[in-house]
């Protein structure tokens, strides 16, 4: 996925972004924005696979991506190529699962 086939959309909720997603395979997916982590200066965002009722697709399922905002406020996602890198985003993420209540997570 590259940062052009990357949507932001706004729905009824100022606070409630729906992402969606052009997959590698052709697919478009919805995703709700589960937490944005900052680790180490940078920013990553992640993603949780919704359906039309706002229901997550699959227990269990995110998308984790660097995220960026330009001078504009435009976000862009980027893949994250590293195996260190993703391996040290997805040990923050289980710390931030560790300290949440799950009725608070989508």
């Amino acid at each position: 996925m590259s940062e052009n086939e990357t949507f932001f959309n706004q729905v009824d909720d100022p606070d409630d972004y729906r992402v969606t997603l052009d997959l590698d395979d052709g697919t478009s997916v919805e995703c709700g924005i589960l937490t944005i982590l900052e680790i180490e200066e940078q920013d990553y965002i992640v993603l949780v696979p919704m359906n039309e009722n706002d229901e997550p697709i699959e227990e269990g399922e995110v998308y984790i991506y660097r995220y960026y905002e330009d001078e504009e406020g435009t976000p862009t996602l980027e893949n994250i190529e590293d195996e260190e890198e993703f391996e040290m985003v997805s040990e923050a993420f289980d710390e931030f699962l560790d300290e949440q209540e799950f009725d608070e997570l989508p």
